[in-house]
């Protein structure tokens, strides 16, 4: 027989209270938020789907969800094929539905917080998002917190990240100390001081070694250096992340290093550095009245390059915007206002000129606040950067997907990949604040019911 749920409204009040239509069979006390197993049958009927392929929204579309993975996207024999085995249907009549957003750029354990860093996790899950990329941080225990959203010990989007490799300049920086407790900065895997001299191909095993999904290269290596590390990485079958800028390494010698996704759209400013780059800590100025009008020369050549390497740009366009950046002195204030200006004008840039972006943040709301900062920066993308709704989803899910390297199995609502969507009762395209309608995601075949994000994480189950 059918296990029927009327709208995601009811099924979400019934996970979150525990009925006997979402017990979470098989996964045990001990991972409660654990995928379901394949042949358990789950039928969405009746939403719009926005898949996140570049198709036009669909209406009354049905998904056929078996255990973890899509089966099938509105294929009616299929879906008769399924009821007739027992499927349980959740009708979503009048919803919306998307893939699974993806935050871009996220610091889990700088410094290592355990609890605090749950509670970020579990605000992302129930918020839509069923993947993060942590951009370096202390893996031993982002590690863990990875491993624990994987087999469903806690509520967490998947997270997918980076072992960080930069010049020994940059290992006096306080926040290196905090992600190395009880080590020597520079002289751990994930985080490792690289010179001339290093052997690369043991610094990438030992990266590898941390289970991190790219290396991330940041600070104070020259030109040759990040092409090396970038060779050698992609040699050993692991992408590489950079900061747009690496100092000395430009934002165009960084693409020409062969790099998969570059972070911080006002990095990329550098190429048209007034003075040459030299270090990090001491960046030089550049042509803020120039470049703030969104149409340098010298960015359009860069923009060019990125589109023809495939090079995925990680914005985090909204970040000099937020209440975390915004300064509290008038001298930070300006200086955010300017970077904000500028971050605007190279995005827009950007996605004029067919750059892929993805939907990065590198801060988090506060943490009474209902939301994650990802809904910032959607919807900064939209309102002041001017890039259309259906655009800004995508970067959100497939191209997320694609600077994580996980296209292949998410992104995209279609057959064959991993069942990781988010469920709206209003229509994100035609406003993307109703984003803050999420009411169900589901991650792995897991469902999340927002409902349930008011309660205590013991009431949640299947």
């Amino acid at each position: 027989m059918t296990n029927e749920s009327s709208g995601a409204a009811k099924a979400g009040a019934e996970v979150a209270n525990g009925s006997p239509g979402a017990t979470d069979a098989g996964s045990g006390a001990a991972n409660p938020f654990a995928p379901p197993g394949a042949g358990e049958l789950v039928v969405y009927r009746g939403l719009t789907l926005f898949d996140g392929t570049g198709s036009a929204p669909r209406p009354a579309v049905s998904l056929v969800v078996d255990g973890s993975v899509i089966r099938s996207v509105a294929a009616e024999t299929d879906v008769a094929a399924a009821l007739a085995d027992g499927a349980e249907v959740v009708d979503l009549t009048g919803h919306f539905v998307t893939p699974g957003l993806i935050d871009a750029h996220q610091h889990l354990a700088t410094p290592p917080d355990r609890p605090a860093a749950e509670a970020v996790l579990r605000r992302l899950v129930h918020s839509g998002v069923t993947a993060v990329r942590d951009m370096a941080d202390d893996l031993r225990q982002v590690g863990d917190l990875a491993r624990a959203a994987l087999v469903g010990e806690i509520a967490a989007p998947d997270i997918h990240y980076a072992a960080l490799m930069a010049g020994p300049g940059f290992f006096d920086d306080p926040r290196t100390h905090q992600v190395t407790q009880g080590a020597v900065p520079g002289h751990v895997p994930w985080m490792q001081a690289v010179t001339d001299t290093t052997d690369l191909p043991l610094a990438v095993a030992l990266a590898r070694g941390t289970y991190a999904s790219a290396i991330k290269v940041y600070a104070d290596l020259e030109a040759g250096l990040v092409a090396a590390i970038t060779a050698e990485a992609h040699r050993q079958g692991i992408p590489v992340w950079a900061h747009a800028a690496v100092f000395p390494a430009t934002p165009g010698e960084v693409v020409a290093a062969g790099v998969d996704t570059v972070s911080h759209v006002t990095l990329l400013a550098h190429e048209a550095a007034r003075e040459p780059l030299t270090s990090y800590k001491d960046k030089p100025p550049v042509d803020h009245e120039s470049l703030v009008t969104g149409e340098d020369a010298r960015l359009d050549a860069l923009f060019a390059r990125m589109r023809e390497r495939d090079v995925v740009l990680d914005a985090t366009a909204g970040m000099w915007a937020s209440a975390e950046l915004a300064g509290d002195d008038p001298e930070s204030a300006e200086r955010a206002r300017r970077q904000t200006e500028l971050a605007i004008a190279l995005t827009a840039q950007a996605h004029r000129a067919g750059v892929a972006l993805a939907t990065g943040t590198d801060y988090e709301t506060a943490p009474g606040e209902p939301f994650p900062a990802l809904y910032e920066e959607l919807a900064f993308l939209v309102k002041r950067c001017g890039i259309p709704a259906p655009d800004v989803l995508r970067s959100a899910t497939l191209v997320g997907a694609r600077s994580a390297g996980t296209a292949h199995l998410t992104g995209s609502v279609e057959p064959g990949k991993l069942a990781d969507f988010a469920v709206f009762t209003r229509d994100p395209l035609a406003d993307i604040d109703h984003l803050r309608t999420i009411t169900l995601t589901v991650k792995r075949g897991r469902r999340f019911p927002r409902a349930a994000y008011a309660t205590t994480p013991s009431r949640e189950t299947r």
